[in-house]
């Protein structure tokens, strides 16, 4: 019984597709620096014309908690998430032409609402869209991208940070309390949306 709820959690949160052409990859917020290289991957691959970073500063501390990983490389004086993404972008071979910042979201529905503020301000129509996102955040970043761009195709190409992925999650400790900590935000963070939408 435990290995069918632990199956049925990670195909819940764990969502991953291919890459594949898009108007835009989707950056949300974070401090992992895989994130907007595997970005900058895909765009010089040709999968996507734009890059939307999107990120302030941490609710929890009211600031930028700083790079998590290669600082050496990415050292510059970075105040927020999109500060920090759009670094690692311009360092990784993408044009400041082709990036759309977001820096004033403090959570994912930020993210989500915001990126689709800069969007709409920049007068980008984004019909079809990649997130590029920590894997086991992959779950709740779509269905809050899916509500702030309700006509967009949108899939989610993620990345493994800190150890934590598909098949592994439910061996530590730190695992297990970042994926059902997603379980429990991917219910009680739509309860509004969901009613407004539905009723």
């Amino acid at each position: 019984m435990t290995e069918k709820i632990i199956t049925d959690i990670s195909e819940f949160i764990f969502v991953s597709h291919e890459p594949r052409k898009v108007d835009a990859l989707f950056l949300p917020g974070g401090s992992p620096p895989q994130q907007p290289e595997y970005a900058a991957e895909l765009y010089k691959a040709g999968f996507a014309q734009w890059i939307i970073p999107s990120g302030g500063v941490s609710v929890k501390t009211n600031k930028w908690n700083g790079v998590r990983s290669k600082a050496d490389v990415y050292n510059g004086d970075y105040h927020s998430d999109c500060e920090f993404f759009t670094d690692v972008l311009l360092k990784n071979g993408v044009p400041l032409s082709a990036i759309i910042p977001e820096n004033k979201a403090g959570h994912t529905r930020d993210n989500a609402y915001l990126s689709r503020k800069a969007a709409d301000e920049k007068g980008v129509k984004i019909d079809s869209a990649m997130i590029v996102c920590k894997a086991f955040h992959a779950r709740r970043c779509l269905m809050l991208y899916q509500m702030a761009f309700p006509d967009t195709r949108i899939t989610v190409c993620p990345v493994h940070c800190y150890n934590i992925a598909k098949d592994n999650w439910y061996k530590s400790e730190t695992g297990i309390d970042r994926v059902l900590g997603e379980l429990s935000r991917c219910g009680n963070q739509f309860i509004a949306d969901i009613k407004n939408y539905l009723l």
